[in-house]
């Protein structure tokens, strides 16, 4: 499936490749690079966990207005290139299952490969990078960096979290909940530093911001 691999980074790249929330095709490619490392680690279905990994954001309601079409668009690929019903099926039951969203008020139990690429896309939401994608989908949105008087929310639903807010809120009502969050042996000890990396930086940005430091 080599060719049907080269074939499906062309149509997720064609996809994402001008995608402004964060969830661009380099954000793809880190979270591929991700699930192969956590990979080596685990007894899982490579080829499943590098193409769920590939195609997580394509039909995702942050980047489209048509989930619907582009999950067609998807099936259709995958049939192109020679992947059956059973394969498809199990992709999307990674990337339908997988995200933050879709865990707030039910846990999804996901397969191995989903927790897979579950844990590689949450470790690029965190870290250095996890605070630049931060403020570059809450600028896309126009959100406010900080207001000290707005709370970050709890008890949150979909339709809720979907709501703007303030960009350093975000830290508190989703990336700083990751950490204990992740499902592999691997990602737990990655998310550790990049949770550190997180937790400076907003305590240096209230400091700053308050005149502190």
């Amino acid at each position: 499936m080599i060719n049907g691999l080269r074939q499906i980074r062309g149509f997720v790249q064609k996809e994402l490749g001008y995608e402004t929330t964060g969830h661009d095709y380099t954000h793809i490619e880190r979270v591929v690079s991700l699930a192969k490392l956590i990979l080596k680690g685990e007894d899982a279905d490579e080829s499943l966990v590098v193409i769920a990994a590939y195609l997580h954001d394509v039909s995702d309601d942050k980047v489209t207005t048509n989930p619907e079409a582009k999950r067609q668009a998807i099936v259709d690929q995958l049939k192109a290139v020679g992947y059956d019903d059973a394969f498809i099926t199990n992709v999307f039951a990674i990337i339908d299952n997988m995200s933050y969203s879709a865990n707030l008020k039910a846990h999804h139990k996901l397969s191995i490969e989903g927790q897979i690429v579950q844990d590689a896309d949450r470790l690029d939401a965190i870290g250095a990078i996890g605070i630049a994608r931060t403020f570059y989908f809450g600028g896309h949105f126009g959100e406010i960096m900080y207001n000290p008087r707005i709370m970050p929310r709890t008890g949150m639903d979909k339709s809720e979290y979907r709501k703007r807010g303030t960009v350093i809120n975000h830290f508190y009502e989703k990336l700083f909940k990751l950490k204990d969050q992740m499902n592999t042996p691997t990602a737990k000890k990655i998310a550790e530093h990049r949770q550190q990396v997180m937790q400076d930086f907003v305590s240096e940005f209230v400091d700053e911001w308050n005149g502190s430091k």
